[in-house]
């Protein structure tokens, strides 16, 4: 029989009140804690804490406190990562980010969700489904990103976007619900933001 946990990381309806999940919670709201915490030159320990608390870190990545999970060990950074404050990640399934990838303030990824009718809910029944972005992606600020979404390779996802649908690589998406406004070209090379030129 399978257990809470082995369901919800397969994708499946589970219930996520019992005690090996609260147990797990709890353990990633100290760690947690312990990050958001400590002084702000304590960069080692506290790299050393995300370490233990992530499922699979790089050489290189960089979050600035306070950060927040569900569980941690559902949470895979690629090299050269960094996160502005107030990151979210509810990692009730597996959140995998890629390489060189920016993350700016008050950004949310929801792997949870619950089912849209009420007595399926009053049940607390949750899923899960796995959230995944691509190399060199850069997120703006105030974004959530809802369960089930892929961004794909070098795409840019404007400020206070929500996402309900997959993004492809190499294009700008932006707004409620999320879109593609346009693909990104050589010729944004020589410009640092809009028409401004790189000298």
């Amino acid at each position: 029989m399978e257990s809470e946990k082995e369901k919800m990381i397969a994708g499946k309806p589970y219930l996520p009140g019992g005690r090996e999940l609260s147990i797990d919670r709890m353990q990633a709201k100290e760690v947690c804690h312990d990050i958001n915490t400590l002084s702000p030159r304590e960069v080692a320990k506290r790299n050393k804490a995300f370490k233990k608390l992530f499922g699979k870190t790089s050489k290189r990545f960089y979050i600035e406190p306070p950060f927040y999970c569900d569980y941690g060990y559902n949470i895979e950074v690629g090299n050269n990562f960094y996160a502005n404050h107030n990151l979210v990640v509810l990692d009730c399934a597996k959140v995998c980010i890629g390489d060189n990838v920016m993350i700016a303030p008050n950004v949310a990824l929801y792997t949870a969700g619950h089912p849209i009718h009420h007595q399926l809910r009053n049940q607390e029944i949750e899923y899960a489904l796995p959230i995944t972005i691509g190399n060199n992606v850069w997120i703006g600020g105030n974004v959530v990103v809802n369960p089930g979404v892929t961004i794909g390779n070098n795409t840019v996802i404007g400020s206070g976007s929500v996402l309900t649908k997959d993004i492809p690589s190499n294009v700008i998406a932006v707004g409620n619900p999320c879109r593609v406004l346009r693909q990104i070209t050589d010729e944004d090379k020589q410009y640092y933001y809009k028409r401004m030129k790189i000298k």
